[in-house]
């Protein structure tokens, strides 16, 4: 849901009220100091709005108000004036939702598809490929990056997160065979509670009655995993419906060797940032071989990542990497 429960709404009106709660007379009198008159005061606080603009200086001024005296206000629009059984959110998550109106339309119409890459064996033969969140049409273009951002900062990156992979798992129904590999998605901080997040995405692989060995989760963060132990468990809960787990982009960011050797997982996807040029880097030579060497230790397969130059395909496969993808494997596509 976007601004309301019971209905996904896309956009909001520039007529309307919002909401505060819970309210004190303190917070009265400062958004009365800053102009804005109060239309209502029961069950909740309520102010009027005659634009986006308006709506936004005043969730500001809400904002700015949390901050100077410590609290935690929840707001609520109801549009045209109408209870829509509202869905109250912190200030700040509103904020972005009003803010990033356009974007998140996207999410909320799901004006997305997936786009494949595919991944090669030793012998350069497709085993699997990895599933792409892309625009599915030219005139609601964005960045997936970008878009992940924002349903973030408004709250929202379970529901895009969830959406993505049901959609991944459905597409995968339609164009490819059993045997071929799924390397789908998953961002470790949407999944609360993995047994209860995960149900629809394991309902949905038994509903077109696929293979579970045939999917792959990659595990995709752009914080740093702080808790090992809830990654694990959605590690172990995957792997008890006979999905198997990937690491992504381990050597950068936040995707550690060390974390890596303590997850263990069944797939270790080696950033493009230290393969892309390897045969000629000495350092990255050097790190390819420690982490294909400590993923070996537990059994790990080894999949390099962003392989455009030939020589560097052969000097990992050299060092024990069986998996790679790659514009020089092809580029992703319509499947």
């Amino acid at each position: 849901m976007f601004f309301s429960k019971g209905s996904a709404l896309s956009a909001f009106e520039d007529l309307g009220s919002v909401g505060f709660r819970p309210f004190s007379a303190a917070f009265i009198a400062y958004m009365q100091q800053m102009g804005y008159r109060m239309q209502r005061s029961f069950p909740d606080c309520q102010f009027s709005y005659r634009s986006k603009d308006e709506l936004l200086l005043m969730l500001e001024c809400a904002r700015r108000y949390n901050f100077m005296y410590g609290e935690n206000l929840l707001v609520s629009l109801v549009n045209g004036g109408k209870d829509h059984s509202p869905l109250w959110l912190k200030v700040c998550q509103m904020e972005s939702r009003v803010r990033n109106n356009d974007v998140l339309g996207v999410i909320v119409d799901k004006l997305f598809e997936n786009h494949i890459q595919p991944i090669v064996n030793t012998d350069e033969k497709v085993i699997g490929y990895e599933f792409l969140l892309r625009p599915a049409s030219r005139r609601r273009p964005f960045s997936p990056l970008e878009l992940f951002a924002a349903a973030r900062e408004s709250g929202l990156h379970s529901s895009l997160d969830q959406a993505a992979r049901l959609a991944a798992i459905e597409t995968s129904a339609r164009h490819l065979p059993r045997g071929i590999k799924r390397f789908i998605n998953i961002l470790p901080s949407s999944i609360e509670r993995p047994c209860q997040c995960l149900n629809d995405t394991f309902k949905t692989i038994e509903r077109f009655a696929l293979d579970a060995r045939d999917f792959v989760f990659e595990v995709v963060e752009t914080e740093r995993i702080r808790h090992i132990a809830h990654l694990q468990h959605i590690f172990a809960v995957c792997r008890g419906h006979g999905i198997s787990m990937a690491l992504d982009d381990v050597g950068a960011g936040f995707s550690s060797v060390v974390e890596m050797s303590r997850l263990q997982p069944d797939y270790v996807k080696i950033d493009r940032s230290i393969v892309s040029g390897c045969r000629h880097d000495a350092h990255k030579q050097r790190q390819i071989k420690e982490i294909i060497r400590r993923a070996i230790d537990f059994g790990g397969k080894v999949l390099v990542e962003g392989v455009e130059r030939r020589e560097d395909f052969e000097f990992c496969l050299d060092s024990g990497a069986v998996l790679a993808q790659g514009y020089l494997f092809g580029r992703p596509g319509k499947p």
